[in-house]
């Protein structure tokens, strides 16, 4: 008897608990209240009123042209997301920079053997054709935008990013901005393994019910692996630089276009890359009753 008195108040208690649980909610309201949380550029920009996307050295598929496409992507974000000014101007050929810095000091050494007159053979025509130019060292550069395969291809073009003298030059005829170069690699990418996925399946009664699948696929996509240099235009010498990697993968049988990738990819870098030079709002909301 005892015990049943006691079940019964215990279930009396809960009822009560659920009815006064009810009571409140019907007389709760709820309020989504949008906030924005600021997040402070990782770089200090205040001292520049114009930001100039030079260019970048890219490699990879020929599909894309890295170079033409981050430069006008970034750009176009920088007009809308950023408070400096952009500069409009031609992309900058970095390359055939790196390929003319490169070349320079084979030219010097040509330039002895063009005035050595006893050099009449096979010096005496290298020595012109050398100095016209540079056109010797530059004659393998149509070959090497498809030669830039991965990060250890991009090397030798690297350099042109320490050269202070040009990058100040650069600054002056674009009064002293803040510039953005780097190098882009994009480069098509395919893997095979076991996948899972979740396939729905009915029972005999004709009820529904997804379960997981474990299915060996092959899949094919790309890799994005941009690095973002900051140079102040000012000085001419290197700010802030930034690598990122991004990659996507597709059913083998999927036929997805390059550029279409590539700007997928770009999309989920975007935010990292602004963050850089401004302060950006994360957008939620937040519950609030009443």
């Amino acid at each position: 008897m005892t015990g049943r008195l006691a079940r019964t108040a215990r279930t009396t208690r809960i009822l009560s608990s659920v009815a006064a649980i009810l009571l409140i909610a019907g007389c709760t309201n709820y309020y989504e209240i949008p906030i924005e949380t600021p997040i402070k550029p990782k770089l200090d920009v205040s001292a520049f009123q114009r930001v100039l996307v030079a260019g970048f050295i890219a490699g990879g598929t020929d599909d894309v042209d890295g170079n033409l496409e981050t430069t006008r992507l970034l750009r176009s974000q920088l007009r809308t997301k950023s408070e400096l000014r952009v500069i409009d101007t031609d992309v900058l050929p970095l390359m055939d920079v790196a390929n003319e810095d490169k070349g320079a000091p084979q030219e010097a050494k040509a330039e002895p053997a063009k005035t050595d007159g006893a050099s009449d053979g096979k010096e005496g025509k290298s020595g012109p054709k050398t100095e016209a130019r540079g056109e010797a060292p530059q004659a393998a550069s149509p070959d090497k935008p498809a030669a830039i395969k991965d990060a250890k291809d991009l090397e030798p073009y690297e350099h042109i990013f320490a050269d202070v003298e040009y990058w100040k030059k650069i600054g002056e005829e674009s009064q002293n901005p803040l510039i953005v170069t780097g190098t882009v690699m994009f480069t098509p990418h395919q893997r095979s393994g076991i996948v899972q996925r979740e396939e729905e399946v009915y029972d005999s009664f004709g009820r529904r019910r997804v379960v997981p699948v474990r299915t060996y696929m092959e899949r094919k996509g790309y890799i994005l692996q941009p690095k973002f240099i900051f140079i102040d235009g000012r000085t001419g010498t290197v700010m802030h630089s930034e690598n990122f990697r991004e990659e996507v993968l597709y059913n083998a049988n999927q036929s997805t276009p390059a550029l279409s990738s590539y700007f997928e990819l770009m999309d989920r870098l975007i935010p990292s890359f602004l963050s850089t030079l401004s302060s950006q709002k994360i957008k939620g909301t937040r519950v609030l009753l009443e």
